[in-house]
């Protein structure tokens, strides 16, 4: 029988993503990902308690270039993927690594709104329908 390994993290990117290339052309992008869990409230306080987990993600390929240019700090992220765990010795310290590989990422709000288009508030945005109809006259409703 196979295991399964899979996770679903929703949460909000630490920083902008950094996209590379590999040395074969594949693109790769790295990003932290925060994610709180709440964990109640505290009994003598009443305040809500909170623990905060941290990331790191990877993507590959088509995926990477979009969370290379979309994913920017604070941009809330639904991250689905697998766990993997890489080690590494230096100087007699071995370090384990844990990474989330994703196999979908999606680009929820918030973060760098200066990224994502024009920077005006209110700024009217071509929605590809045209202009709204106009509005009845309340003399040609029939009731």
């Amino acid at each position: 029988m196979t295991g399964i390994n899979k996770v679903i993290l929703l949460g909000n990117a630490t920083k902008q993503a950094e996209l590379r290339t590999t040395g074969g052309g594949m693109s790769v992008c790295n990003f932290g990902l925060a994610v709180n869990e709440q964990l109640g409230k505290d009994k003598t306080t009443g305040q809500a308690r909170e623990k905060v987990q941290f990331f790191q993600v990877t993507t590959f390929g088509k995926l990477a270039e979009i969370c290379g240019t979309y994913v920017t700090r604070g941009k809330q992220v639904f991250v689905e993927g697998r766990i993997e765990f890489r080690e590494d010795e230096r100087d007699g310290v071995k370090k384990v690594y844990t990474n989330i590989i994703a196999n979908e990422v999606k680009l929820l709000g918030g973060g760098d709104r200066q990224q994502q288009g024009s920077s005006q508030r209110g700024a009217p945005v071509d929605d590809g329908f045209g202009a709204p109809p106009a509005p009845f006259p309340s003399d040609d409703m029939p009731f």
